[in-house]
């Protein structure tokens, strides 16, 4: 009988910022099979940064699943020149490593997360999605995130083949 593995889920130490950066990395590289524009190698030292900034400030867990680091989530509180109705709190990333997917990694990093941002008095916790990934998409659904904001895009290149209104509205 195979044993469950044990998660733990823990407030990142400033000695794994290069460890998380790696995931990071990770993360980034694998986003671009999703459409994604961010490039994982000339942005790790600034993402180094991110992250470093975000474990200062509280807001970096890490997963480990026997010991071994596995994953991680940064989130922070929504800070803006606005003035909102709601306090909002914002995941800018989870991270799983692929072969400790359907475990209960993410979904123990996505708790935490969303723990601390209440304990801090946050009302709804926002994300992105790269739209072509299903996988995530499906994991927020099924977690109770639904579609709040919807994000266009056009690409300016060759803009007469792709402007089918130009010639209607001339």
């Amino acid at each position: 009988m195979t044993e469950t593995p044990t998660i733990d889920i823990e407030p990142a130490t400033t000695d794994e910022i290069d460890a998380i950066t790696e995931l990071w990395v990770r993360l980034a590289r694998d986003q671009r099979s999703h459409d994604s524009a961010v490039l994982p190698e000339p942005n790790r030292d600034a993402m180094r940064e991110t992250l470093a900034a975000h474990c200062a400030g509280g807001g970096l867990l890490v997963a480990r699943v026997d010991g071994d680091l596995v994953g991680f989530a940064s989130f922070s509180i929504e800070r803006g020149a606005l003035e909102l109705d709601t306090t909002r709190g914002t995941l800018s990333n989870l991270y799983v490593d692929p072969a400790r997917r359907d475990r209960g990694v993410g979904t123990a990093l996505l708790e935490a997360a969303e723990r601390t941002l209440a304990e801090r008095g946050i009302d709804v916790l926002m994300l992105e999605v790269m739209a072509a990934n299903d996988a995530a998409r499906r994991f927020y659904r099924e977690r109770g995130y639904n579609p709040f904001r919807v994000t266009m895009r056009r690409p300016l290149e060759d803009r007469s083949e792709n402007d089918t209104h130009s010639k209607e509205d001339g």
